[in-house]
């Protein structure tokens, strides 16, 4: 049976893998109550957990190291309880090969080669180009739907990363570009990018030791 996050553990989670968020968007991750997201985020504060800074009309909490720590002891504990480790950890072992589909298709999508300059930007002139990159970028939807499932039924929190994709994706189909790899809406980029921050969150690991 899958498992359910405690809210005070979803608020912190939530700053993990967004990486900068005001307080609406925090609780719009994983659909809390505003308010109750507010004062679990100060309370977060006051223990040296979060850190809030505003600066250029822009505000918004971030994890401190201690924080860091906290969220990955809390998410360890909660990996035990619900059972499911080897599950996941096996799961991110096939997710791995998908991440680097994914990470060629966005600089595919960002660049175009030509025959004197190899880092020539995209200006998304060719459609075959740019149909070949979305058309990988549907494989990986495909690939990624069985491996959401089997994280949805280790925990809860895993829930939406398919939608979220593959709903990215067909905007990206429709012609809004944005939705491939921009960070300022919920693009197949930023998707995946938080799916990848939730797997080593919970697994433990270190981003940068994957290579």
């Amino acid at each position: 049976m899958t498992h359910d996050s405690p809210s005070d553990l979803l608020v912190l989670h939530a700053v993990r893998v967004i990486g900068f968020a005001d307080t609406p968007a925090i609780a719009h991750r994983y659909g809390l109550d505003a308010a109750e997201t507010k004062e679990a985020l100060l309370d977060a504060e006051a223990r040296g957990w979060v850190a809030h800074t505003a600066f250029t009309g822009t505000e918004g909490w971030s994890l401190t190291e201690r924080g860091r720590a906290e969220n990955e002891r809390r998410l360890a504990a909660e990996l035990a309880r619900a059972g499911g480790a080897d599950e996941v950890r096996d799961v991110y072992r096939e997710f791995l090969p998908l991440n680097a589909l994914l990470l060629r298709a966005c600089t595919d999508w960002q660049l175009r080669p030509t025959a004197g300059d190899r880092l020539a930007v995209n200006d998304h002139s060719d459609p075959a180009w740019d149909a070949r990159v979305l058309h990988e970028l549907a494989g990986i939807a495909r690939a990624l739907t069985p491996l959401a499932d089997r994280l949805e039924s280790v925990l809860t929190r895993f829930r939406g990363y398919t939608t979220r994709f593959t709903g990215a994706l067909a905007r990206a189909r429709a012609g809004e570009g944005a939705w491939v790899d921009h960070t300022d809406v919920d693009s197949c980029h930023r998707v995946w990018f938080q799916l990848h921050e939730d797997l080593i969150a919970t697994l433990g690991l270190d981003r940068h030791a994957e290579a």
